[in-house]
């Protein structure tokens, strides 16, 4: 049980988007709040925000600010985290971190509830929230690997640009607008090539051997995640025109034959999965669908026809909800479900 009745809660970012809907995850969730606090730049310092229907004045995020504070929820990119995370855990608080910085750190748990909600109890103060493409992909994953152990995973992503923050929104909205206005587009806004009517298969910067980091955090995070160095992926990330909501497409082999009946049924039972998959009648996830959708959503499950022990799955998740503000809040809950803030 918890120890208190209400806690002491901030978001640092709180001016960005992902800070915002963290802000409104935590309203629509009823988390027990006695003090909210919303940090961020010096530059934001004294707007307001609402939260729970009243005006709030954003805060600098800095040590002092972070006093009193139980549990400081972080969306404000990894050079803050690294500078700041420590203050706020010197001052007493839990710090949830949706940066990367932390996560392959192997003294923080790196955690998605409906996975691996133990791992919170071993924090030093810092919980890291995993990449958004790999919290969707290992909460389709468990279930299967919990029934029959997950050999090899190939994974297609396709990725929103809401993912790259609020400059990438606009710059998508930018070039459609020019697209529309002069039948091409004129000026590349968001990336280094367009990306209206487009699609990039690049997300973050690319390593030595041809992968991107997304693709490597995707293959890194998921064996720290499910505890199991042997489960074996690959993946290419793709980014696509889509304002929010990531899709992948996900291959998976396993140790003993999964049925695609089956499968449905594991996804079924299965705590955050909402099963979507009568293609008959023109019923799949797309991207659309999570708009205001909490749950990861799973169709197209198929037994793969080239190879034994292999399905074929269509996974898509909300990239700012479960993918960021969600998977966070959802750990402030562990915390109290276990008692340990």
């Amino acid at each position: 049980m918890s120890k208190k009745d209400l806690y002491n809660v901030a978001v640092v970012g709180a001016m960005g988007v992902v800070g915002r809907e963290m802000m409104a995850t935590l309203e629509r969730r009823k988390f027990p709040i006695a003090e909210f606090r919303p940090l961020d730049i010096a530059a934001h310092e004294g707007k307001t925000v609402e939260f729970n229907g009243k005006k709030c004045t954003v805060k600098a995020a800095n040590f002092d600010n972070f006093k009193d504070i139980d549990i400081a929820i972080f969306s404000a990119g990894g050079d803050a985290s690294l500078a700041l995370t420590p203050k706020a855990v010197k001052q007493g608080a839990v710090v949830i971190d949706n940066s990367s910085v932390w996560r392959m750190d192997p003294d923080c748990p790196l955690v998605v509830p409906e996975v691996n909600p133990e791992d919170v109890d071993w924090h030093n103060g810092i919980i890291a929230n995993p990449n958004c493409s790999t919290i969707q992909m290992v909460v389709a994953l468990k279930p299967l690997h919990d029934f029959a152990k997950v050999r090899r995973v190939i994974v297609s992503t396709y990725q929103a640009v809401s993912g790259s923050g609020k400059a990438a929104l606009d710059g998508l909205d930018a070039e459609i607008k020019e697209y529309v206005k002069y039948g091409k587009v004129k000026t590349v806004h968001a990336y280094g090539k367009q990306i209206a009517m487009n699609c990039l298969p690049h997300i973050d910067v690319f390593q030595e051997a041809g992968y991107t980091k997304e693709e490597l955090k995707m293959v890194n995070e998921t064996k720290k995640i499910m505890k199991d160095e042997s489960v074996n992926v690959t993946a290419t990330c793709v980014r696509i025109p889509v304002i929010y909501g990531h899709s992948e497409s996900i291959n998976v082999e396993t140790e003993k034959k999964i049925s695609a009946d089956k499968a449905r049924e594991l996804f079924a039972a299965a705590e955050g999965l909402l099963v979507v998959d009568n293609p008959a009648e023109v019923e799949y996830p797309v991207p659309c669908d999570s708009d205001n959708e909490d749950l990861t959503m799973v169709g197209r499950i198929r037994e793969d026809n080239t190879k034994d022990n292999a399905l074929n799955m269509w996974v898509v998740s909300n990239n700012i909800r479960k993918g960021a503000a969600l998977n966070a809040v959802q750990i402030a809950e562990t915390l109290l479900e276990r008692g340990i803030v």
